[in-house]
């Protein structure tokens, strides 16, 4: 089990669901409001070389679809470095670009 920092009087206790690095998916105990588990999706930070909160997920539904499709997880990182769900047609263009070897 891991331990997220919480304050003294109400530590927040965090279950391990899956590790699928940069990406873990967690439960982060039950929410107030409603009493459904809390899932969150934390992301290793390579400046800080800990994991913070990315993503917090809506119900177990959500889960189940970022756990079978590693691809929804990426499409739900704000990085813009991380792509989701590339074409085999997708590629990138410079106009600036001037091709030296075949002139």
């Amino acid at each position: 089990m891991l331990q997220l920092q919480g304050n003294q009087k109400n530590p927040m206790t965090t279950t391990l669901i899956l590790e699928r690095f940069p990406y873990r998916y967690v439960q982060c105990g039950t929410l107030d409001i409603n009493g459904e588990p809390d899932y969150r999706i934390l992301k290793y930070n390579e400046v800080t070389s800990k994991y913070q909160t990315m993503y917090y997920l809506d119900s177990q539904i959500q889960l189940d679809c970022c756990l079978e499709d590693p691809e929804y997880t990426k499409w739900l990182d704000p990085d813009p470095e991380v792509g989701a769900y590339p074409n085999k047609s997708d590629s990138v263009k410079n106009e600036n670009y001037v091709d030296t070897i075949s002139s």
